[in-house]
């Protein structure tokens, strides 16, 4: 068998097929078609209203398509396959999918009433994946692998922007998740506290984690993508590797886009 056969019988980490979504009369996602492989990092570039971050709601089912479905692993989110047909699962089903997926949201969205501790290690304890303390012993772990291991008795209140960020980076890899998506990490962040955040991602770039990450970051996106996706009016308007779209853009779009942000 030919290398070239073999990432052929590989599973995609992540199929978004034929995506469209849409609120009331206005379309945000109008046929996403994306293949993402295990261990790629793909960035999501596009302005404001793009449908950037409803795709990736879409992947993890906290927003449901209206027509097409996403896969991680091969296996559908959110739905089941049913002869030719495909039926939604039960909100049980879907949290436990979640579980798969990593989430790290733009407001950090930690538990106010728990401590850092308690924050990364809550989601492996709930879904039944580890006891409490084989919980706490990996959160904190994940804790110094962010660089926050001093920190574990803290709450969120007493943290920069940038460690909450952190810190919400660590509960994502808690479940051991095969995708994790990223939506505009660092706009919740003074300027000054932006680097601490992404020098985390790119550590987690370079360890074979497969990130789906929405940013405005056009110089991280060129150190770290191997593949960077423009989205503009709810669909792709080109992708391919940083190379190709962010230095030789083919499409006007994107070259008037990319003249505003560089």
């Amino acid at each position: 068998m030919s290398s070239t056969d073999i990432l052929e019988t590989v599973p995609a980490a992540l199929e978004i097929h034929d995506v469209h979504k849409w609120y009331g009369t206005h379309r945000v996602l109008d046929g996403i078609d994306l293949t993402i492989r295990p261990g790629e990092v793909t960035v999501v570039l596009g302005p404001s209203g793009s449908g950037k971050s409803t795709l990736l709601r879409v992947v993890n089912h906290l927003e449901k398509p209206e027509i097409g479905h996403v896969s991680i692993n091969g296996e559908p989110i959110g739905v089941k396959r049913q002869g030719d047909r495909l039926k939604e699962l039960s909100e049980r089903a879907i949290l436990a999918q979640r579980g798969r997926i990593g989430f790290v949201f733009q407001n950090f969205n930690l538990f106010p009433h728990l401590t850092v501790l308690d924050n990364v290690a809550a989601a492996p304890v709930a879904t039944g994946k580890l006891t409490k303390p084989e919980a706490q012993a990996l959160a904190k772990e994940l804790l110094e692998r962010v660089g926050l291991g001093e920190r574990t008795g803290a709450y969120p209140r007493q943290l920069s922007g940038g460690q909450q960020q952190r810190v919400a980076i660590a509960r994502a890899l808690a479940l051991r998740p095969g995708v994790i998506l990223f939506d505009e990490p660092t706009s919740a962040l003074d300027p000054e506290l932006v680097g601490e955040v992404l020098a985390v991602i790119k550590d987690l770039a370079t360890s074979g984690t497969t990130l789906v990450i929405v940013t405005h970051e056009i110089g991280f996106a060129r150190e770290i993508a191997d593949r960077v996706v423009f989205i503009d009016e709810g669909r792709i308007v080109e992708q391919g590797p940083p190379s190709e779209v962010l230095d030789r853009p083919r499409h006007e779009r994107t070259r008037d886009f990319l003249s505003k942000v560089l």
